[in-house]
């Protein structure tokens, strides 16, 4: 079978549930991760005859709906590949943009706390892009911290994991210069409109908050940041993009009144900087 085929079958196979665009993107990823081209070399023996292993079942995955990056067991994030599977939530693009901005934005040598972790990748990527950054990462699922200690590992990044509720009392970890959280912040009520691929598959403990507080993970790490953020230390949200207001507000309620509601690259307000 040419690349061509390959790369045409599973398109038409995930098409119906991503879209043309999407479709071929996924089908080129699991092309070039299987036969372990760059989409140069891709484009280049399209019509090559080539074996990829259990390509049935890969295509079987995905068409039920599997993410291709628990199909394929890995990640890309900041130019770095990350290992993920089911019960860790996939980083995304936009997780992406608040790594750069706080790397722009600290100093070296800060005390990061990442709080919810997953898969390390906020953490990881942060001490990998600031010098002589001290970066401790927490999150409640043993089996996610399991995955981020190797993500650090063959990565090189100098991380402390450490197995804490993000809805309890965090202040035994010292002070730190940035608290980082992307937490659970999708309205539950927003699950019948959400694509099959995440709802079926992603861990809904990392996605998804009551509808009568979706200020729940963010109210208690603000708490958290009270007693645990050095003077002129920074707090950094990933957040829903319909609840920035509601963030900053809660945010200046505790205290912290510099507050900086950030768009990403599709113009959409999806960060907080707040600043004591």
């Amino acid at each position: 079978m040419t690349i061509r085929h390959i790369i045409r079958t599973i398109k038409e196979a995930v098409e119906p549930l991503y879209g043309i665009h999407e479709a071929e993107s996924i089908a080129r990823m699991v092309v070039c991760d299987k036969l372990s081209y760059n989409l140069s070399q891709l484009v280049a023996h399209y019509d090559d005859e080539v074996e990829i292993a259990a390509l049935t079942s890969i295509v079987e995955e995905l068409r039920s709906g599997r993410p291709v990056q628990y199909v394929l067991g890995k990640a890309e994030f900041c130019e770095m590949e990350f290992e993920v599977a089911e019960g860790v939530l996939i980083p995304r693009p936009e997780t992406e943009e608040l790594v750069y901005r706080i790397a722009q934005n600290t100093k070296e040598g800060a005390r990061i706390l990442d709080i919810g972790t997953g898969s390390g990748a906020i953490a990881i990527s942060l001490a990998k892009m600031i010098g002589g950054a001290k970066v401790v990462a927490v999150d409640i699922s043993p089996e996610a911290l399991a995955i981020a200690k190797r993500n650090a590992e063959r990565l090189g990044a100098e991380v402390e994991f450490v197995e804490a509720d993000a809805l309890g009392d965090l202040s035994h970890l010292g002070k730190f210069d940035v608290i980082v959280s992307n937490p659970p912040y999708i309205p539950q009520s927003d699950i019948a409109d959400m694509r099959k691929n995440v709802v079926d598959f992603e861990p809904h403990t990392a996605l998804f908050v009551p509808d009568n507080d979706i200020l729940l993970f963010y109210r208690a790490t603000a708490e958290n940041a009270q007693r645990m953020l050095c003077e002129g230390g920074s707090i950094w949200f990933e957040i829903y993009e319909m609840a920035g207001n509601e963030v900053c507000e809660m945010l200046c309620e505790k205290g912290f009144s510099r507050n900086e509601l950030i768009e990403d690259a599709n113009l959409k307000p999806r960060m907080v900087w707040s600043r004591r």
